[in-house]
Parts: structure tokens; sequence; C-alpha cells
């Protein structure tokens, strides 16, 4: 038997070398016997009738890719159940342990959104106070330049 591109081949010559003899005669002598050898060699074998579907090297080579990307996602899919697991169990611990840990952890979190939501306010107070001078001084360059063009004025 020889491997050709992941098939196995049989030639009348293999068979004559695994009997240990120099040539493949009695079998070529013998077309019923080679068709037999023939038979027997092809991969994967005949399923027999009533037990499933046969399956052929191409439709396996096709399913291939798919099988591989399949157990891409499995092993996508086993890293995030580890990591989560990992999360849990360092919550149990920190529990258990009394050191503090994930209770804390979220007062902080609720106190920093408090206080960047403070500074969000103060921001656009600071805004609106520094935008009132401004506008005060455009109506008074207004009022002035009125006053200027206002040929009723007396001074």
């Amino acid at each position: 038997m020889t491997a050709c591109a992941g098939v196995n081949t049989v030639s009348g010559s293999a068979p004559a070398r695994a009997a240990r003899r120099a040539t493949p005669a009695p079998l070529l002598r013998h077309r019923d016997l080679l068709g037999r050898v023939h038979a027997h060699a092809t991969w994967p074998p005949p399923v027999p009738r009533g037990r499933g579907p046969a399956v052929s090297l191409a439709s396996l080579q096709a399913d291939l890719p798919s099988a591989d990307a399949r157990t891409a996602r499995f092993a996508a899919r086993v890293r995030r159940l580890e990591a989560r697991l990992s999360e849990v169990l360092g919550e149990q611990v920190w529990r258990e342990a009394g050191i503090g840990g994930p209770d804390d952890t979220e007062q902080l979190q609720a106190r920093i959104t408090t206080l960047e939501q403070l500074v969000v306010n103060l921001e656009l107070k600071l805004q609106d106070q520094a935008d009132h001078p401004a506008a005060a001084r455009a109506a008074n360059r207004e009022l002035m330049s009125q006053l200027n063009r206002d040929p009723t004025r007396r001074d």
C-alpha cells in the first residue's frame, strides 16, 4: 500500500511485498483476488446497507474546515468560561477571607460615578459663568453703537 495525497492506494506489488513475494504475478493471474484486494483497500470502508450513509474522502475533507472552526469556537468559549469561573471564585475568596474586595469595590465605583457627575456639572456651571460676562460685554457694545448712531441724542 502506498500513500498518495492522503489516500490509500493499492498496487499489485504492495500485497506481493506484504506476502514476501517478488512479483504480483499470482494476484494478476487471479483478477477476482486482485479485485477483492482493491475493494478492501478503499478508504473509508463501505458502509453496509441499512447502517447509514456512505462516507467519502471528499466529504470528510469538506467537513474538516467546519470542524476546525467549531473547535476554535469551543476553545474560545472554554477560555471565556474559565475567565468567568476565575472571577467568581476570586470574589468568593475575597468574601470568605474578609479582606474587603468586591463590596468595597462596588462602593468605590458608585463614589467615582458620583464624583464624575459632579465634575461635569461644575464644568457646565463654570462655562455658563464665563459666558455671562461675554454676553454682557456684547450687549454693552450693541447699546453703545446704537447710542452713537442715534441722531436725536442730546449731549
